[in-house]
Parts: structure tokens; C-alpha cells; sequence
């Protein structure tokens, strides 16, 4: 999630200036992991100087706050770059490094039952939204209980669920504490200096200066376990996080935390479905009319779909050139896995959205196939708080690193704003893609990281099921029956000349953003995919990921909704609901289409289904109309108000 990283060194050991070089460039390659707010703690030999702000990284490194922090002999600092989870950026209080009870300390992570926890130990105060806030409170309690830190911090993991990797401070102890449940922690020692990062890449970038330094001499802090770091002599003592730990004998300190941030008067932000009932009594009417198109008799295929034709026998054309692909097995995937299989190491990265089938696939991995996955995610801000969420239970349960790479989401979400407004003045269904074009990068950074970490095999884990032809289709290009649901080169120009076409219809699509959607379509279309499907040889059962998931992982399921696809996307809801009211189908008539061929569902349930997860999620889509910055009941009234297909 965010980028954490610090430098220590002994008491008069290296110099500040050597300290300072070597956080700027942490602080700088770790925003992109987070580019929504920053922070520094600095540590001298009398005082713990906290300065944090609602800006990105580079901003921080270019203000007079970050010189001002280094004027002193520096012991010690521990940094942060944030991507955005529990609390609001701004109020800055929710910005990291977080103060609480004497303590300054960062966190990588989502705590998931943070409020439960808050609940438990009604002693303890809260006065932050941060998720944060509670570690470090419940690392003080134990430790006036105890008197034994590794063992307060021990405990402080043992009740919190959710990703965590900390580092902090405490005012009365000279050392500094490192702790982790998902191994997002790497440490180097060179010479008089330690330095630590969550991301393995930009530790190693930011240390390149030295020339003795090689890729062996950092090391991962393994997940479950962690390292308290005197302040005066480096001595580094290693804990658990799972078993019991002996006392550490600790030099007790008199440092003072000093707070250089500023914190402007903030108004916490409500959130108000918007939508108003004749919306909802226009979708009912709608409804009743795409309940009575004719369909396939064989799968559930409305007559509006894009090309489609009907035999005699009322079966459509998708039906009747359906390739059944069966998964190759479990034998197969041992026999291509075995070659990168390592036993310590890292051996594979994984694209992890927090989706069913990338959760359900990085268990599978971990658990059944024995490997040591990487897990990535490309945030580009449409990725909803239960996505989050849902990625740190997985993470920490199986103890496994994730790698986030986060876009400017502020400039992502404005392209998105500008893009879906220009598509309102000239609705068309064939460039409703726009609207997703922001998160294609993904797959440009997937192989970077990989080129960096030197790992040969990254696998994806995308449902078998979820085909979309009807996206082209609504582009005017027909569907090969050969190539069902891939692109030919052909097919690529000629959807890439139907957007241009559209632009020039609409120039309002000609913004800001249009470099970034062109980065998108050649990322997508263009970027060489040199990846394993686990789902071409593993069985895609929805009903053993929900149980899997749900029953070992506590994985969270949407309010708003019964189905448990998409529901960390938060995009998905919004242009469903487009597809659907325009077209009289959605993603969703595809996707149990796709399952009938296959004999997974009959057709009677793909019809209840389809039916119940048609249903609008008026609360997803006002959290879409919200985070990007449109009216929600003006949007709505434009796509109801558009020809319709039936």
C-alpha cells in the first residue's frame, strides 16, 4: 500500500547531511506507492520533529519545513508516502507519521477492524480516523502493562486484522522498532547506517551511491516477525510477532515529540445517496421492458446485443461458436511452475485487484500450490475502500508482500470526470470504455516491476468467464467467431479509428486526459503480455472462491449488492447501469451466458441471477458520481432520458 522507509545511524555516526541525501531519495522513489500526502519524522538526540502535509512527496522535498528538519545532528528518521485509505487527507491529522500516546510511528497497511478494536479498549481515546492511531495506542497500553516492548508489539499484531508493517518511536525508549505481518519490509546495514523501505526497488535505487553495495546485502524482514534498533550502537534484536520473546534490555530516553505540521479547520465530508425516486420508478419501467426482449434459448442473450443472430431453433450465433476450453489441470500448472519455484525467495508476481478471482487465485498460489508469490496492484483510484480492505486481509493472512503502484489518483480521477461529462453531451455505448481507459497502465508497470525484481513468471488471474465481446460490437466490429474474444490486428486499427472518429464527433473528449487514455490503449493493446492464466488451469467455481474466501479470510462482501464480482471496483457500477438502461443487458448477462456454455449454471439460474445483480447499486453509484466529481442525478437523468436499444 503506502511507502514507508527510514535511515539510522549511531549517535554521531554519519553525518545528517549523508541522512538527508539518502531520504530525499527514499522519500522520492516511494511516492509511487502513494502520491497523496507525505510526511517525516527526524529524530536528534533531545527531540523526536514530526512534519507531515496533503501533498505528494515531491512537494515535501522542495519545501523550507524539509531543510528546516535537518539543521540539527540527526539520529535517525522514518518517513512516509500515502496512499489514501482509512481517514481523510485532509484533515492532516489522518496523514502519517501518526502521534498518539508518545509515540510516532508509520504504518504500510489497512487494519481492517479498527473500529471493533476501539470498541474493545473503551479506555482508550480515539482522535483520529486514521486506522493507524490504534497500533500505536494499543503498543503504549501493553507496554505500560509489560514493561517488555517486542512483546507490546507482539500483542498489538495479535488483535489487529489486516495488513500492517510498521516503524516507531517511542519518547521514552532510545530505539526505534520495526514490525511486519506480510514481509512489505527490507533492510540494508552498510557501514555506520541501517536503512530500511517497503518496497525491496527503491531501497536498493536509493543506495545506489554506494558502490559496495550489492542486491544480496538487502534483506527482507520476514512476515511475522520484526527488529528493535538501538539508537545509540545499531544493535539490531530480532522478534516474532507469533511466538514468545525474550526482554530486551533498552536504554530509556527523554525526546520530546515536537509537531511542525499545520492542521486547517476540516469538515468531515458526509455521504448522501442523492439519487431521488423517479430515477429509481424510471429504472422500473425500463426493467419491465428488457424483461420481455426475446433471448437466446440456450444462454440469456437479449436480441440488442451487437451482432447477434438467432437460428431457427432461437440459439444465438455466440452460442453456436463457442470454443469449449476446458482448464488444463492441476498436473500441468506443478510441471510449469516447478522451474521457478524457489523456497525463500520471491518466485512469482501476481496482478492483485482484491477481486474474488485475483484473492481467491493469490490463495491458491500460496496454499495449494506452495509458491512464494509477489502480489501487484495498480491503484489508479477507482479501486473502492472494501477493495482495499479486502487486499490487506488476503496479504496478511497469507503473509504475503504486495507491491502497489499508485498513479497521480487526483489526475486520474479528474480524466476520469472529464472523460464520462464529454461522454454525457454525446452518449454512445462504443466509447463507455473511456471511462475505464486510466487503469490499462497497469500491465506497462507490471513488467517494469518485474525487469527490476528479476522475476520471470507473473501470473494473472482473470475469470474465464468474463468476455465481453459486446464492448467491440458496440464499435461496429463483428466478433471472429475464430477469435471470439481477442482482437485481431486489423480489428485494432479499426478500433482505434472508430475513437478518433468519436473525438472528432465530440471534441469535448479532446482534454487533458487524452494522453493518458492513448497511453492506456497501447499499454492494453500493444504491450507484449507475457503472462501465465491461472484459470486456464485451475477450475473457476464460484461457489468454492466465495466459500474459501469468505469463511478463511473473513473476506468482506458489499452492502449494496448480493453478488460478490466487481464489488471492489468501483467504476463497474456506473457503467453497468448505462449498459443495462441503454442496451438492456449488462456485464452480467455475459458473464452467466459464458457459464451456461460451459455447463457451470443452467440457464433458469443464470436468469435469477442475472436478474438480481441487474438490480442498480445506488450506493455504488453515487460514490462514483462523488469521487470523480459529477452530479449524480443530472447523469442519470441524461442516460435514462437516451435512445434506447429495445
Amino acid at each position: 500500500m503506502c511507502g514507508i522507509f527510514g535511515v539510522i545511524t549511531t549517535e554521531g555516526g554519519t553525518s545528517t547531511g549523508r541522512i538527508k541525501k539518502i531520504t530525499r531519495a527514499l522519500l522520492k522513489y516511494s511516492e509511487s506507492r502513494g502520491k497523496e500526502s507525505s510526511g517525516l519524522t527526524v529524530i536528534t538526540k533531545d527531540k523526536i520533529k514530526v512534519y507531515k502535509l496533503a501533498k505528494p512527496a515531491h512537494v515535501l522535498l522542495s519545501s523550507k519545513e524539509f531543510e528546516k528538519l535537518f539543521l540539527k545532528d540527526v539520529n535517525a528518521v522514518i518517513g512516509h508516502a500515502r496512499l489514501v485509505t482509512n481517514g481523510s487527507l485532509e484533515d492532516n491529522r489522518n496523514n502519517q507519521p501518526v502521534i498518539k500516546d508518545r509515540i510516532a510511528g508509520i504504518h504500510n497497511g489497512i487494519v481492517v477492524n479498527v473500529d471493533d478494536l476501539w470498541k474493545k479498549h473503551r479506555e482508550l481515546e480515539r482522535k483520529y480516523e486514521v486506522d493507524t492511531e490504534v497500533i500505536l495506542s494499543l503498543l503504549r497500553k501493553y507496554y505500560e502493562n509489560t514493561n517488555h516492548l517486542a512483546e507490546s508489539v507482539k500483542l498489538a499484531f495479535s488483535e489487529i486484522e489486516g495488513a500492517a508493517s510498521i516503524a516507531v518511536v517511542l519518547e521514552d525508549i532510545n530505539a526505534l522498532v520495526l514490525a511486519t505481518n506480510t514481509g512489505s519490509m527490507y533492510l540494508a546495514s552498510i557501514n555506520d547506517i541501517t536503512v530500511f523501505a517497503s518496497e525491496y526497488n527503491f531501497l536498493f535505487k536509493a543506495l545506489k551511491r554506494f558502490k559496495n553495495l550489492t542486491r544480496d546485502d538487502i534483506k527482507q524482514v520476514e512476515p511475522g516477525s520484526g527488529f528493535i534498533i538501538d539508537l545509540k550502537n545499531l544493535r539490531k534484536t530480532r522478534f516474532s510477532l507469533k511466538s514468545r520473546n525474550q526482554k530486551i534490555n533498552l536504554l530509556k530516553a527523554d525526546r520530546k515529540i515536537q509537531d511542525l505540521s499545520n492542521y486547517p479547520d476540516f469538515q468531515p465530508k458526509k455521504f448522501e445517496i442523492k439519487i431521488t425516486e423517479k430515477i429509481k420508478s424510471d429504472y422500473q419501467k425500463f426493467n419491465k421492458k428488457i424483461r420481455q426482449l426475446r433471448r437466446c434459448t440456450k444462454c440469456i442473450l437479449p436480441e440488442t446485443i451487437p451482432f447477434i443472430e438467432f437460428d431457427d431453433k432461437g440459439v444465438c450465433n455466440y452460442c453456436r461458436h463457442q470454443q469449449d476450453k476446458r482448464p488444463k489441470g492441476r498436473a500441468i500448472l506443478e510441471k510449469l511452475l516447478e522451474p521457478y519455484r524457489r523456497i525463500q525467495k520471491a518466485d512469482c508476481l501476481v496482478t492483485f485487484s482484491g477481486g474474488r478471482d485475483s484473492s481467491y487465485g493469490l490463495h491458491y498460489l500460496k496454499k495449494v500450490m506452495k509458491m512464494n508469490p509477489i502480489a501487484y496492484t495498480y491503484d489508479w483510484g477507482m479501486i473502492t475502500d472494501l477493495g482495499r480492505r479486502n487486499q490487506s486481509r488476503m496479504t496478511a493472512k497469507l503473509g504475503i508482500e504486495q507491491i502497489l503502484q499508485s498513479a497521480d489518483i487526483k489526475k486520474k480521477r479528474d480524466n476520469i470526470r472529464k472523460n464520462v461529462l464529454a461522454w454525457l453531451k454525446k452518449p454512445d455505448l462504443g466509447t463507455v470504455p473511456i471511462f475505464m481507459a486510466g487503469d490499462k497502465q497497469y500491465f506497462t508497470y507490471l513488467f517494469k516491476i518485474k525487469r527490476q525484481l528479476d522475476i520471470k513468471l507473473i501470473i494473472i488471474c482473470t475469470n474465464p468467464y468474463e468476455k465481453t465481446h459486446f464492448k467491440y460490437g458496440f464499435c461496429n466490429i463483428k466478433p471472429d467467431p475464430k477469435i471470439l474474444y481477442r482482437l485481431s490486428g486489423y480489428d485494432k486499427i479499426k478500433l482505434a479509428f472508430y475513437y478518433l472518429n468519436a473525438y472528432l464527433r465530440n471534441p469535448s473528449y479532446l482534454n487533458s486526459s487524452l494522453v493518458d487514455t492513448i497511453f492506456a490503449y497501447f499499454s492494453y493493446y500493444f504491450v507484449p503480455h507475457d503472462l501465465v492464466s491461472l484459470y486456464e488451469y485451475v477450475e473457476w467455481d464460484e461457489k468454492t472462491i466465495e466459500k474459501t474466501l469468505i469463511g478463511d479470510y473473513n473476506w468482506e462482501i458489499a452492502a449494496d449488492t448480493q453478488t460478490t464480482w466487481r464489488i471492489g471496483d468501483g467504476t463497474a457500477s456506473f457503467y453497468n447501469y448505462i449498459y443495462y438502461i441503454l442496451a438492456g443487458f449488462s456485464e452480467n448477462d455475459t458473464f452467466r451466458s459464458n457459464q451456461i456454455r460451459r455447463g457451470a449454471i443452467t440457464r433458469d439460474e443464470a436468469i435469477r441471477l442475472s436478474e438480481i445483480e441487474n438490480q442498480p447499486r445506488w450506493e455504488s453509484i453515487q460514490w462514483y458520481c462523488d469521487t470523480i466529481g459529477i452530479d449524480s442525478q443530472k447523469a442519470l437523468e441524461i442516460i435514462n432520458a437516451t435512445p434506447k436499444r429495445y
